[in-house]
């Protein structure tokens, strides 16, 4: 049973970002847990809602947690955020299994794309589905990006990963078959077929769309190689 933990507005522009925090965490954590990996999910830019630079949400998956350590390790997390978040942040972090999550939260998640959504709704879907939600420091706002990325991961077809099986390690272009041996199980072109073999290139790293609860890599066409398309 996967465990969804996300972070949201934990940085300032001056600082590193979410992503960069919940690899950290995931460091922190991958030695005593079966870690699936992180996914970045886009939520709604609008000048009502107050971010730093993309208003993105980071969620690590975890693989079986005992029930007897979810507490404890909720309240590690917190810990390791408040610690280590930027000064002048507005952390939440928030916590909850694959099977409690409801299709009233996968639609918060979604609403957060393209709505403003406030902290007293995110307060009451919390209690209404028994999700760990907590607000660290600041004005508390990343209560409800975190809230709305689990709704997001849980719902299996939203984000991309920036951090799964060793997709790092690759730098700048790869063969199909690195690409696979480094987490990525499927690539596809943008008109639907599957690419097995020949030369991806990408910005950085492979950053995989999450599909049906897998990394795809959608790629194009460019001369004799591929592309990664990149979507949030």
């Amino acid at each position: 049973m996967t465990v969804y933990i996300a972070l949201d507005d934990t940085d300032m522009p001056d600082s590193p970002g979410t992503g960069r925090l919940a690899r950290d965490l995931f460091s922190l954590l991958e030695h005593r847990y079966h870690l699936l990996g992180i996914t970045r999910h886009q939520l709604y830019v609008h000048p009502d809602i107050p971010y730093t630079s993309h208003n993105s949400a980071a969620v690590i998956h975890v693989h079986a947690v005992p029930h007897e350590e979810r507490d404890a390790l909720f309240e590690e997390v917190a810990q390791f955020v408040q610690s280590r978040a930027a000064k002048g942040s507005d952390p939440g972090v928030c916590m909850t299994d694959h099977e409690s999550v409801t299709p009233a939260l996968i639609l918060f998640g979604k609403e957060a794309k393209s709505t403003v959504l406030t902290q007293d709704q995110a307060i009451t879907m919390a209690s209404h589905t028994g999700v760990r939600l907590i607000g660290l420091d600041g004005t508390k706002g990343g209560i409800i990006g975190s809230l709305a990325a689990v709704g997001l991961a849980a719902g299996g077809s939203d984000g991309r990963y920036i951090q799964v099986g060793k997709i790092r390690t690759l730098q700048g272009q790869a063969e199909i078959s690195a690409i696979h041996d480094a987490g990525i199980p499927a690539v596809y072109s943008l008109d639907g077929r599957s690419i097995d073999s020949g030369e991806v290139r990408f910005r950085k790293f492979p950053q995989p769309m999450r599909i049906n609860h897998s990394p795809v890599l959608f790629v194009r066409e460019d001369n004799e190689s591929w592309i990664v398309e990149r979507r949030d």
